[in-house]
């Protein structure tokens, strides 16, 4: 029976990581242990985790270098079968994320990873964003496309094996992770037709055109590291997919 290791990072999170604590917790599948990982929150987010302290199995909240390196720092105490990284800002979209996903890797022992599908969640917006991972290929990555990070799952000893997430890209290294995973080390995934989970836009990849060029920067170094062939011109290509991602409310 495959247990999850769930983490979560935070910094001064206090207006939405109580949605995503609850989703955790509302989960039918009960083998997972949940990690949060606080950079030092002053805003009052340290005492909403207190509360949830029954339902957490590990928290710690002190300074760190940045969102991936609090993302390794998890993964360093975790020990479950499967890691999933559910951010301060997003939550599960059913209650019943856990158990599908534990189903596809309890179906198949070689099995390394699972890609599902997520939500963009904009209160009061025209238009939202439904992120699928239905037609997604490794060769995307050459695109500056990925499958939607927070619906990947993956076993731990791949991580082991792999290494974790590279703590010099300040917004790209989950592209450079999921890169090195699915593209260069031949990482078998699953695509599950499965909405995982709802998020909420924003981030540090939707900062304006200094985040949009750093970003763009940073996919092709990760490509170079993984003998993938691209330039700028193609990452940038990402755009019109995001385009396509797009749908209206009237």
């Amino acid at each position: 029976m495959i247990k999850f290791s769930l983490i979560t990072v935070c910094f001064n999170s206090a207006s939405t990581i109580t949605d995503t604590i609850e989703s955790v917790r509302l989960q039918t599948y009960e083998n997972y242990e949940y990690i949060i990982i606080d950079g030092g929150s002053i805003d009052g987010t340290s005492n909403i985790v207190d509360r949830y302290n029954d339902s957490i199995d590990y928290f710690v909240s002190e300074p760190d270098r940045g969102l991936y390196d609090a993302i390794n720092k998890g993964i360093a105490v975790a020990t479950g079968d499967v890691i999933g990284i559910l951010n301060s800002d997003d939550f599960y979209s059913s209650p019943f994320i856990l158990e599908q996903i534990a189903s596809a890797f309890n179906a198949d022992d070689s099995l390394q990873s699972v890609i599902g599908n997520i939500n963009f969640i904009t209160s009061g917006a025209f238009f939202s964003r439904y992120y699928s991972s239905k037609f997604w290929r490794p060769s995307f990555f050459k695109l500056g496309i990925m499958p939607p990070h927070p619906s990947f799952y993956c076993r731990r000893e791949v991580f082991s094996k792999f290494g974790n997430y590279r703590t010099d890209f300040l917004i790209a290294a989950d592209f450079e992770l999921l890169l090195r995973f699915l593209y260069s080390r031949k990482v078998t995934y699953k695509y599950l037709p499965l909405d995982m989970v709802s998020m909420r836009p924003g981030g540090i990849s939707n900062r304006g055109i200094s985040s949009f060029l750093t970003i763009s920067r940073e996919m092709v170094s990760a490509a170079r590291l993984n003998s993938l062939a691209t330039n700028y011109f193609f990452v940038s290509l990402r755009v019109l997919f995001k385009l396509s991602e797009l749908r209206f409310s009237f």
